[in-house]
């Protein structure tokens, strides 16, 4: 058995998902309500941050998804008693019994996850050590854990890789530093957050994400009594401090799950409710999904997304961290443009191999080119590493049915849509990859009124 499908079911399985491929006929315009919870990309570091507390923390809107149960499963082996709050969606956490976990009890729980990196600043802090074993996650381009390990030694981790992983421990404790990211990343901007906040003294970070996820998280830190400060510039200062409390707090929406579904009401002409899908977040994406021809109505308590009927147009997006284009959002809406009429470019610019998953798309008839010249409005950091990172989407084209094998998370979601695009029957495989980020999938399709069949 190969090593992605092993990570598909193994993911599929720790959310109850029978089956790892689903059979779809296509062809049938998505229409009905769903609901989002809260992001994968903040609700996992907010987890990983109880560890830095003294006393239990609340967190609500938790998605049932891979991911969370991954980190779940990672918090339990170090000690931290994670259980299910009296409403859906939340979860508390203790943990006053933290302590260390051996390297086979990390390796089985964290699976292909990248997750136990930032495991590494809250256990130095708690116990004085961590270990981590060798990592994984999805196959879009080169996340080394190697700048994490850089940051964690500026901090005055010692670093010590072995055969089965790595050791770390910080024999005189952590200190404050001043740190610059060459690039916006929003795992080093956690990994600097989630070490500094007890740190003795000052950090300044250079160059931070700032994503809505990161915002959160920072929301999350200064709840538990954490001194931190973002400047317009990218610059994050964080003030040391010896303590740290539990915290109690809400999580925000999931907009990468929230703008595949709308992709999925374009590209099918269907009209989806996406409920607690928030305006603000979203604002990037929504000009874009209205460029290329979608219509969109905000409410309260989310927002409609659907095809108003006429043609689609093309478009040229260039993906860019917050608050540019996102480039999870990309894949799913390289579908509806293939439907459009004419020429769409996609240049991806924050990972360098995110065009893996058109391959398929080509053998379902649509007509994509990928490049490696930069074929947005400025080059990037890959024009000149012989990456394929720029897409040229030709349109219109009926799609057809075809066998697909998921190959990440993102593009897995986006195989999905374009099955139920296609004219005729689709076969895709390897679907628990997408449990790792989309709460309870096949239900959503089934309550938008998909035709399909969960085997395997």
């Amino acid at each position: 058995m190969n090593s992605l499908l092993q990570d598909a079911q193994a993911a599929g399985a720790r959310v109850g998902l029978k089956g790892d491929r689903i059979t779809i006929n296509g062809g049938i315009p998505l229409r009905g309500r769903i609901e989002v919870r809260g992001a994968k990309n903040f609700v996992t570091k907010a987890m990983v941050a109880a560890i830095l507390g003294e006393g239990p923390s609340v967190l609500r809107n938790v998605p049932d998804i891979s991911d969370v149960r991954v980190v779940r499963g990672l918090l339990e082996v170090h000690g931290v008693k994670v259980t299910d709050g009296a409403e859906e969606g939340e979860l508390l956490l203790d943990p006053s019994a933290v302590e260390s976990a051996h390297m086979a009890d990390i390796d089985a729980h964290a699976g292909s996850s990248r997750i136990p990196i930032l495991f590494c600043g809250p256990l130095l802090h708690r116990l004085g050590e961590a270990f981590i074993p060798d990592l994984g996650g999805c196959r879009i381009g080169d996340r080394p854990i190697d700048y994490h390990l850089d940051v964690l030694r500026k901090f005055g981790a010692v670093v010590d890789k072995l055969p089965s992983g790595i050791r770390m421990s910080a024999p005189n404790g952590l200190h404050g530093a001043k740190l610059e990211l060459p690039y916006p990343s929003v795992g080093a901007t956690e990994q600097v957050l989630l070490t500094a906040v007890r740190a003795d003294g000052i950090t300044e970070l250079r160059g931070a994400a700032i994503e809505p996820e990161i915002m959160d998280l920072i929301n999350v830190l200064q709840k538990m009594g954490a001194i931190i400060s973002v400047d317009t510039d990218r610059v994050i200062r964080i003030e040391g401090v010896k303590k740290l409390v539990g915290y109690s707090h809400t999580a925000l929406f999931d907009r990468n799950e929230a703008a595949s579904w709308a992709a999925a009401a374009l590209a099918t002409n269907g009209d989806i409710y996406v409920g607690g899908a928030r305006q603000p977040e979203m604002l990037t994406f929504l000009n874009v999904f209205r460029k290329v021809g979608g219509a969109f109505e905000i409410h309260d308590d989310g927002i409609r997304f659907f095809h108003p009927g006429g043609p689609l147009k093309p478009v040229i997006i260039e993906t860019d961290v917050h608050p540019g284009f996102m480039t999870d959002w990309q894949q799913p809406l390289v579908v509806a443009l293939a439907k459009a009429e004419g020429v769409s470019i996609v240049h991806e610019t924050v990972y360098e191999q995110r065009f893996g998953f058109t391959d398929a798309l080509n053998d379902m008839g649509a007509k994509i080119q990928v490049h490696k010249e930069c074929l947005g409005g400025h080059p990037c950091r890959f024009g000149q590493r012989n990456f394929n990172h720029s897409a040229v989407i030709m349109g219109p084209v009926e799609l057809k049915g075809a066998d697909i094998e998921v190959p990440d998370l993102r593009g897995g979601f986006s195989h999905l849509i374009a099955a139920l695009t296609a004219e005729g029957r689709s076969t895709v495989s390897n679907v628990g990859i997408i449990s790792r980020g989309y709460e309870n999938f096949i239900t959503k399709l089934q309550l938008l009124g998909a035709d399909f069949v969960l085997e395997g």
